[in-house]
């Protein structure tokens, strides 16, 4: 048996179609563990489906490699963040603490949004106040907002805690306040009379981040802005533990976002362990119980095989998709409802080939001196027969994990997957569902897709590369 296994790898490992396919296969199951050690379990419901937590990301921005084709056209996805003032000194019965960040704005764009996130202020006395100013290339500064800091409640103690759990957002684009702020900066610097709602319909980042030319029009300022968050406070101890000035952009991250700003490549990454379970559970189990059933309906015969025939003809002949809609409508669009049924109707399909092999293997020489000389059923089933059907098994067992993949696809783009996990199936679901198409989003539609064309890919090659083991006539002349 050892020599035949080792003649069996020879053969596989001897054809350049087997290398690619493990080739392929190794860079899968290598992204599927690294996925599996750094995200967490309840990554689709924690983070995934969590629209608080992608907040901060631009909606439907390309993915960042972008700017390598156009030549660094698209405006960029900045974050910046501090945790420590530049400086704070006293002034007038106030301690002011400046927590800024430098921000260069290089391209011929104007960012998509400005956003101002603060988390975990703490306070001993009075409530703080918090003034978020920017300065300007041109040396001009513009004051955005002001804000005030909840007061404490009757029953607390000092000192009082503010935004620990989650975090405060002021969301600069849109804020009336802001805009009467901008408005007050155009009259003071540049003689230019515009109404709240005026400022409203032309944009806040043109005013923040631009400059007016001849006609009147905004055009983009270049250079380096200052962003500046003053916190006045009343005692010294007083502090902010971070904050963050978001700008927003058109291109971020390695695969873009979506149009809820979810960042696509962790939905992707989180994919292939996702289709390697499904692949691999599903081809298993199908054909452990579809050989199973083959082997001994071939073998016992009689009634045994009547009854698995007939079984295999009433499941083949089922309705598939009414019946997995009604699994789901009971279930819920659980993996595991999905993998159940992927199962129990995958299995026919071999038990059928696997009996007429093995009717023609039970009337050989070596079965019937296994007879003779006394070995029981099982016995010869597990070790005369199955030997001789196993290369075969094996490579339906490889084909069935791409079939799997792509049934999985198919009913996750249908809808019928589960919501608690990312997968390609489900990616490609909600950008159809949101014409991602006819928007020209093809960051969100051809990634995901690509992946289940390689997944499949990947198993096919396997395969092909397993059928001269399993058929010599196809073996190579030496």
């Amino acid at each position: 048996m050892s020599r035949y296994i080792e003649d069996a790898l020879n053969e596989f490992w001897s054809s350049h179609i087997s290398k690619v396919g493990v080739f392929f296969l190794v860079f899968i199951v290598t992204v599927s563990l690294y996925t599996v050690a750094t995200f967490p379990l309840d990554y689709g419901l924690r983070y995934w489906n969590n629209p608080k937590y992608w907040v901060d990301n631009p909606k439907a921005a390309m993915p960042s490699w972008i700017n390598l084709l156009y030549g660094g056209k698209y405006l960029e996805h900045s974050i910046l963040s501090t945790e420590l003032p530049s400086k704070a000194y006293p002034s007038g019965g106030y301690y002011l603490k400046f927590y800024n960040k430098f921000y260069d704005l290089n391209r011929d764009q104007f960012p998509v949004f400005l956003t101002l996130k603060i988390e975990e202020i703490v306070y001993y006395r009075s409530p703080p106040s918090l003034v978020f100013i920017i300065n300007r290339p041109d040396n001009k500064s513009v004051e955005l907002s002001t804000m005030t800091v909840e007061k404490p409640l009757a029953n607390e103690k000092s000192p009082f805690i503010r935004y620990h759990d989650e975090p405060r957002r002021a969301l600069i684009s849109g804020d009336t306040n802001v805009a009467y702020s901008l408005s007050e900066f155009l009259k003071k610097n540049y003689d230019v009379s515009l109404t709240p709602s005026q400022i409203m319909d032309i944009g806040y980042e043109k005013i923040i981040f631009g400059k007016i030319d001849e006609k009147g029009n905004f055009k983009p300022l270049k250079g380096r802005y200052e962003l500046i968050l003053i916190l006045k406070a009343r005692d010294p101890k007083d502090n902010i533990g971070r904050v963050t000035f978001i700008i927003g952009g058109q291109v971020y991250g390695a695969m873009g976002t979506d149009t809820l700003g979810r960042d696509l490549s962790q939905g992707l990454l989180f994919g292939f362990p996702v289709a390697l379970l499904i692949g691999f559970v599903t081809s298993i189990l199908t054909t452990v119980i579809g050989a199973s059933l083959g082997v001994i309906g071939g073998y016992v015969g009689g009634r045994v095989d009547d009854l698995i025939q007939r079984a295999s003809d009433v499941v083949n002949n089922l309705p598939q998709l009414p019946l997995l809609i009604f699994l789901t409508f009971i279930f819920g669009g659980k993996l595991w409802v999905i993998v159940t049924f992927l199962i129990a109707f995958g299995w026919p399909g071999l038990v059928i080939v696997v009996r007429s092999m093995i009717l023609q293997i039970k009337s050989s020489s070596f079965v019937e001196a296994a007879k003779a000389i006394g070995a029981s059923k099982w016995r010869i089933m597990g070790r005369h027969i199955f030997p001789q059907v196993a290369p075969y098994i094996l490579s339906q067992m490889i084909f069935y994990t791409p079939s799997a993949i792509l049934s999985e696809a198919a009913l996750s783009f249908l809808g019928l997957g589960d919501p608690s996990l990312p997968t390609w199936g489900q990616i490609l679901e909600y950008g159809f569902n949101n014409s991602a198409v006819y928007l020209g989003y093809w960051w969100w539609i051809l990634p995901p897709g690509l992946l289940i064309v390689f997944s499949a890919i990947t198993f096919v090659l396997m395969a092909l590369g397993l059928e001269p083991v399993v058929n010599p006539r196809l073996r190579r002349w030496r």
